[in-house]
């Protein structure tokens, strides 16, 4: 027997699934007939916003925050290390204390081999900001870094670095560190020394958008919805995953930049994207100002007011976060024929992101089932062995959402 509060759940979806289309929610020819509502599903009733998957009651949102995974790290001195000097990279070049090769990509990765040619233990100091140049652009370091060598030692590291321009040709060449600086920096290289948390990524997309006030797509690995045109950013060097790109944002505003003055926080997509990713749910939820308790009612807006590219996304959303929900929805949006192909397909793939073993029949019966309809079957096909895969990795929440269809724009 379904309890009471999960039927409710199911009650609301249905009415938003199946009975808005016929409103006219959707200009145009999106809805070519009214959507017959499954006999199995009630009609809308009001009730509370579902749980979430896992049904675990709402909690306050934590401080944003970063994993990072990066430890050790050179930006704090060794405790365990007494110095005899401490020296500045640009005097320690100069005075020849030290003999050093940089190799480096122009983008996030600088490699040094160096060496303490004097007889004294040495604490080198590469301040935050420090220049290096190649024929193929400039990097900046993002943190100050402390590397101690012994009297004669060599020590090869790999440091993190940020290039200074999206025109950067990405490629191992030899660098020269330089005296030039990065004013314009300044502020990000004080935010970062304030939070050492924020790994490269998102401090390299931050500085871009600072240098260069570059949209959202130079950076969003994710493709645009509802567009198969090329765009100036495809072949991008600097394209960060969506977590990295919200983390990104979350820098800038800690910066006290307004949103309205950044390019990148213009593209609508990118909101919906992170909140179907589970990697940046719980991040792009604190920076967009989603309260667990208001959660199923971005997803609602999302399918009724927005944006025509990108409303079917929502049913991946809901497919993630309300299971239960999704699985007695989208069969029925599946078979609907009357239902605009673009949610048909997208019901079959959002199937897909359920990744659960009792999902696996349901997709292949309407294998079956749309066998008249080469488009639709292929779509249930693919979300079947997506699902296989899924379910034999065993690692469904750590997969991203590859099985995307974006359609046309719904106008």
């Amino acid at each position: 027997m379904i309890r009471p509060p999960l039927f409710l759940c199911l009650a609301l979806l249905a009415g938003f699934g199946l009975g808005w289309m016929s409103r006219g929610w959707m200009p145009g020819p999106v809805h070519p007939a009214q959507p017959v509502q499954p006999a199995a599903i009630a009609p809308p009733t009001a009730s509370a916003p579902p749980a979430a998957a896992g049904g675990a009651a709402a909690s306050p949102a934590p401080e944003i925050g970063f994993r990072t995974g990066m430890t050790p790290r050179l930006d704090e001195p060794d405790p365990s290390f007494t110095p005899e000097v401490t020296v500045p990279l640009l005097e320690a070049l100069e005075n020849g204390a030290f003999s050093i090769e940089w190799r480096g990509n122009a983008r996030e990765q600088l490699r040094m081999t160096a060496i303490n040619r004097s007889d004294k233990a040495t604490r080198l100091t590469l301040p935050a900001g420090q220049s290096f140049e190649s024929a193929h652009g400039y990097v900046v370091l993002p943190r100050t870094l402390h590397i101690d060598f012994k009297p004669g030692q060599t020590r090869l590291e790999t440091l993190g670095t940020l290039a200074t321009a999206s025109t950067n040709m990405v490629e191992m060449v030899t660098f020269v560190a330089t005296p030039t600086q990065q004013p314009r920096l300044s502020e990000l290289l004080a935010y970062l020394a304030e939070h050492p948390e924020v790994p490269i990524p998102a401090a390299q997309t931050a500085a871009l958008v600072i240098l260069e006030n570059l949209p959202a797509s130079a950076f969003a690995r994710f493709a645009p919805a509802g567009s198969d045109l090329p765009s100036q950013w495809d072949a991008s060097a600097f394209k960060v995953d969506t977590v990295d790109l919200v983390r990104a944002l979350v820098v800038l505003r800690g910066m006290g930049l307004p949103d309205e003055q950044l390019a990148i926080t213009i593209d609508p997509q990118t909101r919906i994207e992170a909140m179907i990713d589970p990697l940046a749910h719980a991040l792009a939820m604190q920076y967009y100002g989603i309260a667990p308790q208001e959660e199923w009612a971005y997803w609602k807006r999302e399918l009724l007011e927005g944006e025509p590219s990108t409303r079917h996304y929502a049913l991946y959303g809901i497919a993630r976060y309300y299971p239960e929900v999704a699985l007695q929805m989208l069969p029925g949006w599946a078979r609907e024929k009357r239902t605009n192909p673009v949610f048909r397909q997208t019901a079959l793939s959002a199937l897909a992101e359920i990744r659960r073993p009792e999902t696996l029949p349901v997709l292949k019966t309407l294998e079956g089932e749309l066998a008249a309809e080469p488009e639709l079957r292929k779509a249930a096909r693919d979300a079947v062995a997506y699902l296989e895969t899924a379910l034999k990795a065993k690692e469904d929440e750590a997969l991203p959402v590859h099985f995307r269809f974006g359609g046309a724009p719904l106008e």
